[in-house]
């Protein structure tokens, strides 16, 4: 085991903390993926109870509970992450060694691109619970900040270097994520009309005839890029959290096209990863 870890690792110095969050990774991993199934869904996206496909929305009924509009809650989500990662590289002593600066700049990349998303390619309508925003932000932004501190707890280069692979799949995740973000809000964008069509439909094109989310495919496949690049055992955990909360989403994303759009959803698209699940 000793002889595997020092293989693919980096040894770190010893931390409580990037232990404790390690362990917190890989329990939200298990959390995350089996309420995410079970419909105990984040309510943000189609699982917002005031999103355009709820009965809330449709009726007009105002909020019962803190909500802001779907775009202002996304931004609350990412932009904390985006903010750690741009600050890291003017902090001094915050990078240590090249592969710091590359882990940094792929998260940056990563988050800039999803406040571009935000801002301009996806097509809102609806709100998200305040407290939901709230609850996911820190979670992007403890992995940000924490991902960076980790790598800089590395006392030496393990046996393989993995790093062009890491760069290379993380440049196939943001590819293919972007692809599939601008076909979802094609949807949703209707050229007859300024203000848009904001009601759901079923996506097509791209991989969307395999898998109901093949977005969360390749973002999952950034953050095998992002371990990679880091080749810590904090980013795997980072990493095994990341895909159990997608695989939970994912399925629940099935279930949810499955139920609107009976007899029309194909019931052979799996959820995440093509003819598998």
């Amino acid at each position: 085991m000793s002889i595997l870890h020092h293989l693919f690792y980096y040894p770190l110095l010893p931390s409580v903390f990037i232990a404790g969050m390690f362990a917190s990774a890989c329990a939200f991993a298990v959390v995350g993926s089996f309420t995410e199934a079970w419909g105990l869904n984040f309510t943000y996206s189609k699982f917002s109870p005031f999103s355009s496909s709820s009965s809330s929305y449709a009726s007009g009924v105002k909020p019962s509970i803190r909500c802001v509009p779907s775009r202002t809650g996304m931004l609350l989500i990412y932009t904390p992450a985006l903010v750690a990662a741009a600050a890291a590289a003017f902090l001094p002593g915050a990078l240590a060694g090249e592969r710091s600066w590359l882990l940094c700049f792929v998260l940056f990349v990563h988050f800039f691109k999803r406040v571009l998303e935000v801002l301009f390619i996806h097509q809102y309508s609806g709100h998200v619970p305040l407290n939901t925003a709230l609850q996911i932000s820190p979670g992007y932004l403890s992995a940000t900040a924490c991902l960076l501190h980790a790598q800089n707890l590395a006392v030496h280069p393990p046996t393989l270097d993995l790093q062009l692979a890491g760069i290379l799949l993380f440049l196939a995740g943001i590819t293919g994520n972007f692809y599939h973000h601008l076909l979802l809000a094609g949807l949703r964008t209707n050229n007859n009309n300024n203000k848009g069509d904001k009601s759901y439909k079923i996506p097509k094109g791209g991989l969307f005839g395999l898998v109901a989310c093949p977005h969360y495919l390749f973002e999952a496949i950034e953050f095998v890029g992002f371990a990679l690049i880091s080749q810590t055992l904090f980013a795997s955990g980072v990493l095994v959290g990341t895909l159990g909360y997608l695989m939970g989403r994912s399925w629940a994303t099935r279930k949810w096209y499955l139920s609107k759009f009976k007899g029309e959803f194909p019931r052979h698209v799996k959820a995440l990863i093509p003819y598998v699940f």
